[in-house]
C-alpha cells in the first residue's frame, strides 16, 4: 500500500482525476469481486484526497485580494503558501 501512496503522490491533478474516474467506472460496473471492490474503494479515497489537496494548494496560490480600510480591494498580491 505504501507504493500506491507514493504513486498517487507523484500524480498530477489530471492524472489522479482520470485514475479516480476509472475506479468509479469499475465500482459502478459491479463486475469486480468484493475484495477487489474494497481495494478499489481505498484507492479511490486516496485519489480523492490527493485531488482535494491539489485543489486546495492551487486555491492558496491564486492571487488574494488585500482589502483597504474602506473594505474595497486596495491591491492584489500573489499568495505563496510556501
Amino acid at each position: 500500500m505504501e507504493d500506491q501512496g507514493n504513486e498517487i503522490a507523484a500524480m498530477s491533478f489530471e492524472q489522479a482525476l482520470r485514475a479516480l474516474e476509472e475506479v468509479v467506472r469499475k465500482l459502478e460496473g459491479g463486475e469486480v469481486p468484493l475484495d477487489e471492490s474494497i481495494s478499489l474503494y481505498e484507492r479511490g479515497e486516496k485519489l480523492r484526497q490527493h485531488c482535494q489537496a491539489r485543489l486546495d494548494s492551487a486555491q492558496a496560490r491564486i492571487e488574494k485580494i488585500v482589502a483597504g480600510p474602506d473594505g474595497k480591494p486596495a491591491a492584489v498580491q500573489a499568495f505563496d503558501a510556501d
